[in-house]
């Protein structure tokens, strides 16, 4: 019974880490990442050895990464600005209160403003908006495939 209750837990973890890869109010992986410590606080280490913790916080670390340089690749690629970088990450946030229509336009507008703000062109902002919201997209599809081989390592160890 009491595994029955720490996978519950876990999984309720690893949906709001899989929300967060969409929303950046939660931390994704990390999330993961607890419920899997969670589970093995409660059900017992048996099946997650010391090694599968220290492997699967790196993969954590890893999804972090490719959403940063993602991001900065996009920006970048498209000339945007640190600025850019800020505002995405801004409209971003904010657009999550306008699901799901803010999760599309919401990288792009704050890239673009921030980038108005600071560097006062248009023509750039634009396409600095552009660049923040393709780098922030492209990722998508790798954190979630690294957050499924967390999830699906975990499984595999635990039946």
């Amino acid at each position: 019974m009491i595994n029955i209750i720490a996978l519950v837990i876990a999984s309720l973890f690893f949906l709001a880490g899989l929300a967060g890869t969409l929303l950046p109010i939660l931390p994704g992986a990390l999330m993961i990442w607890l419920g899997m410590l969670l589970y093995g606080l409660i059900a017992g280490f048996e099946n997650l050895s010391l090694y599968f913790f220290l492997s699967q916080f790196l993969l954590a670390l890893s999804v972090m990464g490719v959403d940063y340089l993602f991001a900065v690749m996009g920006s970048r690629y498209f000339g945007g600005t640190k600025a850019a970088l800020w505002g995405a990450a801004a409209g971003l946030l904010i657009g999550v209160f306008f699901f799901p229509i803010g999760l599309l336009v919401g990288p792009f507008l704050g890239a673009a403003l921030a980038d108005l703000i600071f560097r006062r062109n248009a023509g750039k902002a634009v396409k600095s908006g552009l660049g923040a919201s393709f780098g922030f997209w492209s990722a998508l599809p790798i954190k979630l495939g690294l957050e499924a081989v967390m999830i699906g390592w975990f499984v595999y160890r635990i039946f």
